[in-house]
């Protein structure tokens, strides 16, 4: 155990003076002396100017809306169709591992259908696949904006593009055939992961070369977001990978990378995109720059040991376990900064919030980031963590944060950005507005069913005179909201891949600058 948890330490320690030295650099650079002023940097006028909304879809294109000589276009619209086409086939293993579940003797005919494998399948699909390509589409689409200056070795990121996919397909398959590592948001055979690791750097190279070629003096947060990601998740992903791990070593590793895939991975790519897709569709700067600092950096502090409270009553050792309760709790100093900042900027918009279709999406996501993150730090806790451990509460949870935040952040990014990049407006908007009341109110079904059923199941597998197999029976009803949640966020995962088709195979829009005028703010 101590070479783990040594080496966990180590880790920590030597990414904690690379942090140092990047607070150092920012200081000396005078990245920290900001103003408010610092939050117009994403707006092409001069700061202090009125901004017009800037969403194609809802509001037309504007003057200089269109930007289909953008370098690297081709590679950013290829990474959104691929990830695309993963979240369509995660969802349809999703949806059938969810079904099997209360219909267990259904496709039970093959290995490869077994909920085991399809539930497993899902979950590397749309993490590895859908989440991350559509990340990394995004952060190549606002890198060079905030920076101002061209993608970077673009013929590198068509590299990692090929060996990502190809790293996923063969992880899939192979998930699929059993040969696993068998540990959760692991489970792709370390021999396959060397793909996404080489695919993973052909991806950073062109970010980072764009930073260093930047034309700005000040890093917009976005950018800071990014940066780290692309710092955190390379030490995650290597470290959690290597073959030396075993026994409650293993299952403290394996924790330690799957939390912080999603709080140092997901969560920067999530907030990120909304620090920038809200204040430029609304037209105004966020509520207090300086206040996006702090979260960005109180992230950076907080959140590297909050996955230990998943082995909570295993045998590891107690302060280990006490450590992650109390980072988990000090999450909500980064939280309530993000929260401020975005809740209160289309709060007070609510004019662009009923007119955007994009920023429904962005504003739904941001809203449910908050939920999640304080949901996750008192699950975190000890006297609520004795009743959902082990329970669906728990995966009601982690959709919330990866789904429900990170999901709905893309799509709407994605809804923003792809008008942009091809001179064109999306030709079913309605789809749009119906995709959109499709996943919300499915994933509102799929919630509560998790959550209430999971916290019955948690209750009753602690009353000593209950039997064991009763606590799963009473979660049947829930198990088959669960399915028809998951049902209708599939139908408007549908409906976002043939808007996306149709979009590729529809005329050029009308590139005028036509614009509506925004209402005045209430």
């Amino acid at each position: 155990m101590s070479l783990t948890i040594g080496m966990m330490m180590a880790l920590s320690f030597v990414a904690s003076l690379v942090a140092l030295a990047f607070l150092i650099w920012a200081v000396a650079a005078r990245q920290f002396r900001v103003t408010q002023a610092d939050a117009e940097a994403i707006f092409e006028e001069s700061a202090g100017a009125d901004h017009p909304p800037d969403d194609p879809t809802s509001f037309g294109f504007r003057a200089e809306g269109a930007d289909t000589a953008m370098t690297g276009r081709g590679l950013i619209l290829t990474l959104v169709g691929l990830a695309t086409v993963w979240l369509i086939v995660g969802s349809a293993f999703g949806l059938i591992a969810s079904l099997k579940l209360h219909l267990p003797d259904w496709l039970t005919g093959q290995a490869p259908l077994t909920f085991g494998r399809m539930r497993t399948m899902h979950l590397n699909s749309v993490i590895y696949g859908w989440l991350s390509l559509a990340g990394i589409g995004v952060a190549m689409f606002l890198v060079p904006r905030i920076f101002k200056a061209p993608l970077q070795a673009v013929p590198l990121g068509w590299a990692g593009l090929v060996l990502w996919n190809i790293g996923v397909a063969i992880g899939v398959y192979a998930i699929a055939t059993g040969w696993t590592d068998g540990q959760e948001w692991l489970e792709i055979p370390w021999q396959v992961d060397g793909l996404l690791a080489v695919g993973g750097a052909c991806f950073a190279a062109p970010l980072v070369m764009t930073a260093l070629r930047r034309e700005i003096h000040h890093i917009y947060v976005t950018a800071w977001y990014y940066l780290g990601a692309l710092v955190w998740f390379p030490v995650l992903f290597v470290v959690a990978n290597l073959p030396i791990h075993s026994g409650v070593q293993q299952a403290t590793v394996n924790w330690w990378f799957a939390h912080n895939v999603l709080g140092l991975w997901l969560t920067p790519i999530g907030v990120g995109a909304a620090y920038y897709v809200l204040p430029k569709i609304i037209g105004k700067p966020i509520y207090s720059y300086r206040l996006s600092l702090l979260g960005f950096w109180a992230l950076a502090l907080f959140y590297s040991q909050v996955g230990m409270h998943h082995l909570i009553g295993g045998p590891v050792p107690t302060w280990v376990v006490t450590l992650s309760v109390v980072q988990s709790v000090m999450m909500f100093v980064p939280v309530i900064a993000v929260a401020i900042n975005q809740h209160v900027l289309w709060g007070s918009n609510l004019w662009a919030f009923k007119r955007s279709l994009p920023l429904r999406f962005v504003a739904f996501g941001a809203v449910m980031y908050t939920l999640a993150s304080f949901q996750g730090s008192m699950e975190a806790v000890r006297a609520i963590n004795t009743v959902t451990h082990f329970t669906h509460y728990t995966v009601g949870h982690a959709h919330l944060g990866a789904y429900a935040f990170v999901s709905l952040v893309m799509f709407g990014t994605i809804y923003y950005l792809t008008p942009i990049l091809t001179g064109r407006l999306w030709p079913m908007p309605r789809l749009i507005s119906a995709h959109f009341w499709l996943v919300a109110v499915g994933f509102a079904i799929y919630f509560v069913s998790l959550t209430v059923g999971g916290w019955l199941q948690g209750t009753a597998m602690l009353d000593a005179t209950r039997d064991f197999v009763e606590s799963m029976e009473l979660t049947v009803p829930y198990l088959q909201g669960r399915s028809v949640g998951g049902a209708l966020m599939t139908a408007g995962h549908v409906l976002f891949a043939l808007n996306l088709v149709a979009l590729a195979f529809a005329g050029r829009g009308e590139a005028e600058p036509r614009r509506t005028a925004p209402a005045p703010a209430e």
